[in-house]
Formats: C-alpha cells, structure tokens, sequence
C-alpha cells in the first residue's frame, strides 16, 4: 500500500498488527520516507527500538533516504552515529546512502571523507559524489573526481593498448584483466563487446569474471549470456548451472530454470556443500545445510525465516518461495 501511495491506509494496516518484526517497521518507515516526513520516521524508528526490536541495514537506508529528501542533517548524523556503532557503516548502499545524504543537506566535507573511505566503490558511489559537488557549484572538485574516475579504466586501457605498441601480443589472461577491470567498474556492456572482439576465443575463467560482475551489478540478460557461456566451456561446473537457473527464474523464465535444473538432475551434479561459521567467545561455530547439530537450532530456523519474509516484501517473492520451501524441506523436525 505504501509503495502505491496509499500510505494513510498503510499506516492504518500497520497499527492493526498484533505482532510487529522488523520487516513490518521497515516498511512503514520506508512509505514514510518516499513522502520525506522524516518527523514520522524519527518516530516511529524510536518506537521500534523502544520495542527491542534491532534495525537492519535497509531500516537505515529509509532513514537515510528521508533525511536526504527533507535536508535533516542533525538527524542524518544521529543515524550515521547509529550505523557506526551497529557495524553497517561497511556495507557499500549504505555508505552509498550516507554520501548522498551528507551532499543533499550541504555537507559535502563529511561526504568526501565516507567517499575516501570506501571500500569497493561502485558507480553509484561514484555519481553520488560527482553530483554532490555539481549541486555545490564546485565543478572544479567534480570535474577532477569524474577525470579520477575515468583514469581507473583508461589507465587499464592504456596499459593494455601499449601491449601492441611494444609488439607484445596479449594473452589470455591480459584480455581476462580488463574485462575484470571494466566489470568491477560497472562498464558490463563494454565489457562484453570487448569479449565478443577478442582474436581469441574466451575462456571459462573470463566468462566467470563477467558473471561476477553482473551479480555485483545486478546485470541478469548478460549475466544468463556469460553463465550459458560459461557452461560450454565446463559443461560439469554444478555452480554455474545453479547460479543460471537463478539468473533464469529472476526474470521469470521458469521453464528455462526447471530445464537447467533439470539438467543438472540428470547429470548429477551437486554443488559442494557452503558452511557458514562465526567466532563467539573464542569459540568457532559452523553450519552446513541440514546441519542440526547446533543446540539453538530452532532459534537460526526462526532467523532464515524472517530472511525470506523480508526478501519476499522487496518484491522477488517468487523465487524467494521457492527458497523457503527449499529451507523448510531441509531443517530438522
């Protein structure tokens, strides 16, 4: 309701709840800041926190998105101190979020030092700061940062035209770093029209980086394009058939899903099992599917649950059914 504008009734809903999670508050939270009223957002994340209940990163980027739109830097700050002392302050949207958020109301210092500070920076991060110092008037600042974020894949260009001019001829692992490059610089068209004009044929491995990419990106046609490639190459890699059954089944092609699953079926081929662990007290932890060793296991069960209700209410319900069902099909009784 609150995605449709509908947010009074939404609100309405919202109050009626018996029983209130994080996803739930979220949600409110997140209608509230597409309107900017960041006072009703401040709110009601106070009434949340009041409830026990701990915020998640997406909590903070509504947050986050309503300080931006209504220019709230004291409440911007309050959040980012929130972020830093609840361990967010590495993930990158909500790095993203605070860089756009400080530019927004005018403390474009602060930005640039989050920017700085960055870890893996994206397009987005990128951008976010370009326009930063372009809404400023400091088009001197915006101009270097856009020359600085053009030398990162020039520079690689560059270096690999001057391969040619030094009569060494590249090899595959040279074409295999600029997709690399391009790829992790968000260029995934670029990237594949340089594949398609490579003198040699692409190997698995650089198939695989631009896969990588488009996961990072969230690129999915050119992503099905590289896996399908990939599977070619290494018809028997049960990961990459996993991850295309994937690619297939989020833009709804379920019959092209079932039919690489169903290959898979017919071949056999079984990822190899993913183990989770965590550190607590000196003491490490690990977890592997339908692993029921763990004395507090009906407590992870409840976790993974409310992992997919809050995936299924950013609207990729169903895929993410299908993961739920899978999740409830293999704990323990």
């Amino acid at each position: 309701m609150a995605k449709c504008g509908d947010l009074e009734d939404a609100y309405k809903v919202f109050k009626e709840m018996p029983v209130r999670n994080v996803v739930s508050w979220t949600a409110i939270i997140s209608g509230f800041a597409q309107e900017w009223q960041i006072d009703m957002c401040s709110q009601l994340y106070c009434l949340m926190r009041n409830s026990t209940l701990k915020p998640n990163d997406f909590t903070f980027t509504s947050l986050l998105s309503a300080c931006t739109g209504s220019g709230a830097l004291g409440q911007g700050r309050s959040a980012h101190c929130q972020i830093i002392e609840m361990g967010f302050v590495s993930y990158l949207h909500i790095a993203n979020a605070l860089v756009s958020m400080y530019c927004k109301c005018g403390n474009v210092e602060d930005a640039f030092h989050i920017f700085e500070n960055m870890v893996g920076k994206d397009i987005v991060s990128w951008n976010s700061m370009i326009v930063g110092y372009a809404q400023h008037g400091l088009a001197v600042q915006g101009i270097g940062l856009f020359e600085r974020m053009k030398s990162f894949v020039e520079g690689g260009r560059n270096f690999f035209n001057s391969m040619v001019e030094y009569g060494v001829k590249p090899q595959l692992d040279h074409y295999s770093c600029i997709v690399d490059l391009l790829g992790r610089a968000g260029l995934l068209e670029e990237a594949r029209y340089f594949i398609e004009r490579m003198p040699v044929s692409p190997n698995a491995v650089i198939w695989g980086s631009l896969l990588s990419s488009c996961r990072l990106h969230g690129s999915v046609w050119i992503g099905i394009q590289a896996a399908e490639n990939m599977l070619l190459l290494e018809p028997e890699c049960a990961s990459t058939h996993l991850q295309l059954a994937n690619l297939y089944a989020c833009v709804g092609f379920w019959d092209q899903a079932a039919r690489v699953r169903k290959l898979m079926k017919d071949r056999r081929l079984k990822t190899n099992p993913g183990c989770s662990w965590i550190e607590i007290k000196n003491e490490v932890y690990r977890f592997r599917a339908e692993d029921c060793s763990n004395n507090r296991v009906s407590e992870i069960h409840n976790v993974l649950d409310w992992l997919v209700d809050h995936m299924i209410t950013l609207g990729r319900a169903p895929e993410m059914q299908e993961v739920g069902e899978a999740i409830h099909d293999n704990v323990c009784p």
